[in-house]
């Protein structure tokens, strides 16, 4: 059937949308360019004899050209959505990408990641005094400038901004500034704990 194969692209995607990024499905995409250049061919072959006066061909050229349309339009909504979870995924996780969601990206998604993560980075500095203002530091306005913190892994030293330096072991508790801590809460090593 046709555009068959990408709205099945749409659908996996759509499957996913509870915050995981699926692997980047790289077969399926060429099988739907492979359609798309083979109903262009065979337009184009028709279109000649369309133009020479056999009109009982313009029916079949406007649906193969409607499946074109409709294979882009399936491949951009994939393209575009996995783009926007990864953008998502940035304010999240911070600059560092979970190790699970890098395997699931292109080569191509990576590189506008980091270009992504460039520009946000220079637009923050650029934001406030001192060398810039991190906006991804506070998703929610914080209720306390301290905060207790369980160690979830081994993660070794850990230096505060005022140059003491902390050991981060597993299950160690510590009482930190939420600025300090926020990145490495959002990225798994350490748990907020609620009193």
């Amino acid at each position: 059937m046709l555009a068959e194969k990408a709205l099945d692209l749409v659908r996996e995607l759509q499957r996913s949308l509870d915050g995981t990024l699926p692997p980047y499905n790289e077969d399926k995409i060429r099988q739907v360019l492979e359609e798309m250049q083979t109903l262009f061919d065979q337009n184009k072959d028709k279109a000649q004899f369309a133009a020479e006066g056999q009109t009982h061909l313009l029916s079949a050229i406007q649906l193969r050209h409607a499946a074109i349309r409709r294979n882009k339009r399936c491949l951009l909504a994939y393209l575009y959505n996995r783009l926007d979870q990864i953008k998502k995924m940035r304010w999240e996780y911070s600059s560092v990408l979970p190790s699970d969601v890098k395997y699931n990206m292109c080569e191509q998604e990576v590189q506008w990641f980091n270009q992504y993560n460039r520009l946000l980075a220079n637009y923050m500095r650029t934001l406030g005094d001192n060398g810039g203002l991190d906006l991804t530091q506070d998703m929610k306005p914080p209720k306390a400038l301290y905060v207790l913190v369980r160690c979830l892994v081994d993660h070794g030293e850990f230096e505060t901004q005022d140059g003491t330096t902390i050991l981060l072991k597993k299950n160690s508790q510590h009482y930190l500034m939420r600025a300090e801590c926020e990145n490495l809460i959002r990225q798994g090593i350490l748990e907020h704990i609620v009193q």
